[in-house]
């Protein structure tokens, strides 16, 4: 398993932390790039098809060991804004309390094991 990204200066570090915790929002790019190297972490974390990880406009990964879905709408999905995805992949954020305040929306049986990988810092 390669090493966990760092919310640093290639991924906005400081900048990405103060949005998470309601200052300004990053530039694109960062939040882009933030967004898809926490989705990648999760896939080396999880590897597998049985739940889909959305974080649009920027990314979504299919992750966690089982049956692998193919066409359609997948039956576990997992699906969030950046400023979340980021602060509950830094530990900013707990899964409960961003399912509590719609900002993340998981269906599906398998869906809410993406709560027991975070965070992924």
């Amino acid at each position: 398993m390669g090493a966990a990204p760092d919310a640093g200066a290639e991924l906005g570090g400081d900048v990405l932390i103060g949005w998470v915790r309601g200052g300004p929002q990053p530039d694109r790019a960062v939040r882009k790039a933030a967004v898809r190297e926490w989705l990648q972490e999760l896939t080396r974390r999880a590897p597998g098809h049985s739940v889909e990880v959305r974080v649009p406009p920027f990314g979504a990964v299919q992750c966690i060991d089982g049956p692998r879905h193919t066409r359609g709408t997948p039956p576990n999905v997992v699906e969030t804004d950046p400023r979340t995805w980021i602060g509950l992949a830094i530990g900013e954020l707990a899964w409960a309390d961003a399912v509590g305040s719609g900002a993340l929306q998981a269906s599906g049986s398998r869906a809410a094991e993406v709560a027991d990988l975070l965070p992924l810092r």
